[in-house]
């Protein structure tokens, strides 16, 4: 199924893009440069030749007269190649160098050349709603989630397993990122219970039976994977105490779903709930990475239990966004953003629920989540992405 990305690229500007496995980086760069020359470091073969001699990639430019386009495919697997693309940059020869990864623990630590600012840095999502458009189906993506070898797969569930284990084959034991990879799959289990909560990391260790300190690490491992984020609180002029500790989403609501052990005790909604929170955050993570100004997202939680679940922040815009799993409205639904509206007079605020009718109650706009993942154009302001 051939879905059109709404990602643009820098014209001319040499990019770093980042974004998980299987979220369609090769494939979308292939049809866009189809004539670049390519660097496919996860083949084994090149990954060797590279690592013993960086220098390669100069000597197959040099070869190749009037290459204005070079893709090297999941850079972290050799970060000393950025040495030579450094020294390639510096030379003006008019390259554009596009460097994807689909981990960034490598990349970070020290000493490796980040190209100084000569690179900016992208980064490449999962489907949304937008891009899918009438094919968009919010049961399926609250099931198995919109990463595109997912969605596209005729064994979505069968696929989405094995995408998880490949996390933890070949990401994590690969690269000897953790010593027991027992500890490591047991923390994911447990911390999969924190997706859309307040994380706490001491209860994680105390669940998965690992020290605190091990799964401070965990959480950076799965970070560096870009499987894993948190946001932080808005505490911007705050009038009321609020609290301290971040709240923690998987990426893809169907990864969360895949870790997310279902018990006979477990009520289904519930997962469901987070899944939903989770899939409007990472539309809206999405929309910040498209905008030309600088915005940030957030949630609110003051110390008496208020709560919105989402804060985006930016120059000129303050959004307040409350997700529920329900079909209807009840008053109770809309008390954190009437609560945030007292404090931020200039917000706006947003109920999206599993409904079908738009409503405006209470000072609140009321929209069906569906129709906003549908209609959130990430090129575009969000209030009108929100039919305002």
């Amino acid at each position: 199924m051939f879905c059109k990305r709404f990602f643009i690229p820098p014209k001319k500007e040499s990019f770093f893009l980042f974004g998980p496995r299987g979220t369609g980086k090769t494939t979308w760069l292939k049809q866009r440069y189809p004539d670049a020359l390519w660097v496919n470091l996860l083949s084994p073969h090149e990954e060797r030749l590279f690592s013993m001699r960086p220098e390669l990639l100069q000597e197959q430019i040099d070869a190749r007269p009037g290459t204005t386009v070079v893709v090297i495919d999941e850079v972290q697997k050799v970060p000393k190649i950025l040495d030579v693309v450094h020294g390639l940059i510096e030379e003006h020869r008019g390259i554009q160098f596009i460097l994807t990864g689909s981990s960034s623990r490598k990349l970070r630590r020290g000493g490796v050349n980040l190209l100084a600012g000569r690179a900016l840095w992208k980064h490449f999502h999962p489907f949304i709603g937008f891009e899918l458009q009438q094919k968009f189906d919010l049961n399926r993506a609250l099931k198995t989630g919109l990463i595109p070898l997912i969605w596209t797969s005729d064994s979505p569930e069968e696929k989405l397993q094995t995408y998880v284990d490949l996390y933890l084959q070949e990401e994590v034991k690969a690269e000897a990122l953790v010593r027991q990879l027992g500890d490591f799959a047991r923390f994911l289990e447990a911390i999969a219970y924190s997706h859309g909560s307040i994380l706490n990391l001491t209860n994680v260790s105390r669940e998965c039976a690992v020290s605190r300190k091990t799964v401070d690490l965990h959480l950076q491992i799965l970070e560096d994977l870009l499987l894993g984020y948190t946001i932080p609180i808005f505490e911007k002029r705050a009038k009321r105490e609020v609290t301290s500790h971040p709240k923690f989403y998987f990426f893809d609501p169907g990864v969360f779903r895949s870790l997310k052990k279902q018990s006979f005790l477990d009520v289904s909604t519930e997962a469901e709930g987070a899944a939903l929170e989770g899939l409007i955050g990472e539309h809206l993570r999405c929309w910040i990475d498209n905008q030309l100004e600088k915005h940030e997202l957030y949630f609110w939680r003051t110390k008496a239990g208020l709560e919105v679940d989402f804060i985006v922040f930016g120059p000129r815009t303050l959004y307040a966004i409350e997700v529920k799993n329900n079909t209807h409205i009840s008053p109770g639904d809309l008390r954190g953003l009437k609560e945030f509206k007292k404090d931020y007079p200039e917000s706006m605020t947003l109920f999206l629920y599993r409904g079908k009718e738009k409503l405006q109650r209470e000072g609140v706009l009321c929209l069906p989540a569906h129709d906003f993942c549908v209609h959130m154009n990430p090129f575009k302001p969000l209030h009108v992405c929100s039919g305002n």
